[in-house]
């Protein structure tokens, strides 16, 4: 059992690293959907950084996995990596759409969320 428990914490530092960059990339969003509407600039970079975001998501979700799966973590992580995965997928469709009533409170629910899942895997303890 130890050695199942150590092992599954091998994969930690991915997983911080992943969401991480995840957080980072929801917050350059956040900031990039504000330029949307003072610079012709705006929607280049909240496109590039939707793109970004997206493949955070999936980067999680492989740390997640691989944490869990062969590395003997938890299952949560991959869980709420799946999760954010959904929504993401979901922002992605609801941009695309032009949809800001529910696009822009969304972003601001996956960033809350990010930041209390980042701060999870930093406290973890080894």
């Amino acid at each position: 059992m130890a050695t199942q428990m150590t092992t599954g914490r091998r994969g930690l530092p991915f997983v911080r690293t992943a969401i991480a960059l995840q957080t980072s990339a929801i917050f350059f969003q956040a900031a990039t959907a504000g330029l949307l509407l003072a610079s012709s600039h705006g929607e280049l970079l909240h496109g590039v950084g939707a793109r970004v975001m997206y493949g955070a998501s999936m980067l999680y979700l492989l740390a997640a996995i691989l944490a869990w799966r062969p590395g003997g973590g938890p299952l949560r992580p991959v869980l709420h990596a799946s999760g954010f995965l959904v929504l993401a997928s979901v922002q992605v469709v609801l941009g695309i759409a032009h949809v800001p009533s529910v696009h822009v409170p969304l972003g601001a629910l996956m960033f809350g969320l990010s930041l209390l899942d980042l701060g999870r895997v930093v406290t973890a303890r080894p």
